[in-house]
C-alpha cells in the first residue's frame, strides 16, 4: 500500500470514531480544531490564591457545556467552541468577571438563556466563584502542578476530581448510562464494578472517559489508590 493511500485509510478510519456519553470532542483538551491556539505557560507551583485555567476553568467548561449539539467542536451552537482557551476567550473580558457573557450565562435564573440548559443542573456556586475570581485575575491560559498521589481520599481528592471532570454529563435525572457520580454512592458503585477504572484508563470495551482526553496520571493513581483502599467514605 503506498504511503498515500496509507494516510488516507487513516483518515477514513478517524473520521467514524467517535465517543457516546454527552460530549462529542474530536480533538485533544487545549487544542482548538483550527486556527490558532494559544499553549498554557510552563506549569508552575499551584498558589491556593489562584485560579488555573487548565486545572479548573477548564475541566468546569467542557464537563458542563460542551456537549454534543451545544458547544462542543463538532456543533459549536452559535459559533462557540467551548473546548479551548480560544474559544472560551470570546465570552470572556479579563479582568471584569460581571461584564463577561460567560458569566452573565451560567448565573442567569432565565431557562432560555442559561447554560448548561434545562434539564442539567446549573454550576454549584464554587464553580461559579471559581470562574469569576479566574475571569478577574486576568483569564490566563494557566496550569500548576497541583496533584499529589499521597491524598486520595474521596472528600478531598474523587469527589473534586468527579465535581470538575465528570459530573457535566453523570448527573441529574438525565445522567448519561444512567450513571451519577454525584454521589458517593454512584460513585463507588462503578468503582466496584470495574466502569471507572476501566473508562479512565482508556481500556478496551469501554468509553474513555473523559471524553476528548485522559485524566491526568496522578488523578488516575489517586482513584485507583482510593479503589484499593477500600473505596471508603472518607
Amino acid at each position: 500500500m503506498s504511503k498515500l493511500i496509507k494516510v488516507v485509510a487513516v483518515l477514513l478510519l478517524s473520521s467514524v470514531i467517535y465517543v457516546s456519553c454527552k460530549h462529542e470532542i474530536p480533538f485533544p483538551i487545549g487544542s482548538g480544531g483550527g486556527g490558532t491556539v494559544i499553549p498554557p505557560p510552563a506549569t508552575v507551583t499551584c498558589s491556593a490564591d489562584t485560579v488555573y485555567f487548565q486545572n479548573t476553568v477548564l475541566p468546569i467548561i467542557i464537563s458542563n457545556c460542551a456537549m454534543a449539539g451545544c458547544h462542543d467542536a463538532i456543533t459549536h451552537k452559535e459559533g462557540l467552541t467551548l473546548t479551548n482557551y480560544n474559544g472560551i476567550m470570546k465570552m470572556v473580558k479579563p479582568g471584569n468577571a460581571s461584564g463577561s457573557k460567560l458569566v452573565s450565562v451560567i448565573t442567569t435564573n432565565n431557562s432560555g438563556d442559561v447554560m448548561p440548559p434545562p434539564p442539567m443542573a446549573k454550576l454549584s456556586t464554587t464553580q461559579i466563584d471559581a470562574i469569576k475570581k479566574w475571569i478577574n485575575q486576568g483569564a490566563k491560559n494557566n496550569n500548576c502542578a497541583s496533584c499529589d498521589t499521597s491524598s486520595f481520599t474521596y472528600s478531598v481528592a474523587v469527589k473534586s476530581i468527579m465535581a470538575n471532570k465528570c459530573n457535566g454529563c453523570h448527573s441529574g435525572a438525565s445522567a448519561s448510562a444512567a450513571i451519577d457520580l454525584t454521589t458517593y454512592n454512584g460513585v463507588k458503585t462503578v468503582a466496584l464494578n470495574g466502569r471507572l477504572m476501566g473508562s479512565l484508563q482508556f481500556k478496551v470495551g469501554f468509553v474513555g472517559m473523559p471524553q476528548g482526553a485522559r485524566l491526568p496520571d496522578c488523578e488516575i493513581k489517586q482513584i485507583q489508590k482510593w479503589i484499593d483502599a477500600g473505596t471508603l467514605n472518607n
